[in-house]
């Protein structure tokens, strides 16, 4: 065998064992038509000190029969009472609020995303087993999208219009991020999610009290609204006369008019050193800097709108789409395309503010996640759409 051809052997043997490293991570995509290994999903006691897995932050984890029973006690830093930063104050990063609750009305203002020939998805996937890829081309027809994620007040009028009661409601909890939370909450806590012990189902939180039965949203009605299930954000755009967006509108709605860029406003994710959404600045999940103003959801129009003039696409809270979840793609052209016809999971997009490079790199326009309809959290919202103004 010549030089060189022992030179690309050994290249080709390497990229062979990246590749089923890649695969056999946490998030390993299992080919169609065979069982998960469940041993994917090996129950473990909480932890303080929990490595973060390279699969981002647990919240696809989030599923009504994953937690155990956990007798062990301590927890993350408060990180709610961390202080932001000076340099990035809320002030410098939020748009003037117009949700107030005598002049807002009840759903979100709506703009026209453009149709026409685009493409979805990526080839250079920041996380390959998220299905992030290959890049493809879609023809999409124009539609209208809300400007902003759906807000307390909001969500608080369709309830009190219809009476509406959240599956997490129905269930009677919901899972809370552990640093939110106040030291009576956690005492009474003994479950944890096996595969993040940092996400804890707490009993009483939902949109209401989305940190338990001790907090309240009087304060953040200007917020999104969180903890709503698939169903419940379903309901709401289909009591407001629109409906949730397909993950291709999602997508191309994200970027904003911009081609090939990462972020809704190109591919420097702090241009002049100003933030332009809501994400983990720290130690996660320990520690929270608050850099960009906020250490946990922001007010739906904070930092600036994207070309399309629409706020907060990634960061802040995950947005459900209605697609069903899957990671293969074909590379053929498709026309308004709605993803699979029946699945287990649904696509959400956008990443939250316990987002950050080094561990869940999901705030892009490319990424992906997925949750179970019936999941519901404290960094999971919506926006909706509409094939006509509404």
């Amino acid at each position: 065998m010549s030089r060189w051809s022992t030179v690309v052997a050994f290249v080709l043997l390497a990229q062979c064992i990246t590749v089923l490293l890649c695969l056999e991570g946490p998030d390993a995509v299992v080919p169609p038509d065979t069982d998960p290994d469940p041993d994917l999903d090996l129950v473990v006691p909480r932890d303080p000190d929990s490595v973060v897995p390279p699969g981002g932050c647990g919240c696809q984890s989030l599923r009504r029969d994953s937690v155990v029973d956990t007798e062990e006690e301590g927890g993350m830093a408060d990180s709610s009472s961390v202080k932001p930063a000076v340099k990035y104050s809320q002030s410098m990063n939020e748009m003037p609020s117009d949700l107030r609750e005598d002049d807002q009305d009840t759903t979100s203002q709506m703009v026209l995303i453009p149709g026409g020939e685009l493409t979805m998805g990526t080839d250079d996937p920041g996380i390959p087993p998220d299905g992030e890829g290959p890049r493809r081309p879609v023809g999409l027809d124009p539609f209208y999208m809300d400007t902003q994620e759906v807000s307390n007040l909001q969500f608080r009028a369709f309830v009190d219009s219809t009476g509406y009661i959240t599956e997490a409601e129905q269930y009677g909890d919901s899972f809370v991020f552990e640093g939110l939370l106040s030291e009576s909450v956690k005492s009474q806590i003994t479950q944890a999610v096996a595969a993040a012990p940092w996400w804890l189902p707490v009993k009483g939180a939902n949109w209401k009290n989305p940190e338990g039965p001790d907090s309240e949203i009087t304060e953040r009605l200007d917020h999104p609204v969180l903890h709503v299930s698939w169903k419940d954000a379903e309901a709401y755009c289909s009591w407001a006369h629109k409906r949730l967006p397909t993950e291709a509108e999602w997508e191309h709605a994200c970027r904003g008019g911009l081609k090939d860029r990462l972020f809704p406003w190109g591919n420097k994710l702090k241009p002049k050193e100003q933030h332009y959404a809501n994400l983990w600045q720290g130690d996660f999940p320990k520690y929270n800097s608050g850099e960009d103003g906020y250490v946990q959801t922001s007010p739906v129009k904070s930092f600036p709108a994207n070309g399309y003039g629409l706020y907060n696409m990634v960061g802040n809270a995950w947005e459900w789409t209605s697609d069903w979840w899957t990671v293969y793609h074909s590379t053929d052209r498709q026309q308004n395309p709605t993803g699979p016809s029946s699945g287990t999971d649904r696509v959400k997009k956008g990443g939250s503010y316990m987002c950050h490079k080094s561990y869940c790199y999901r705030y892009r326009c490319a990424a992906r996640s997925q949750n179970t309809p019936d999941s519901s959290a404290s960094n999971l919202g919506f926006r909706c759409a509409s094939a006509e103004p509404r």
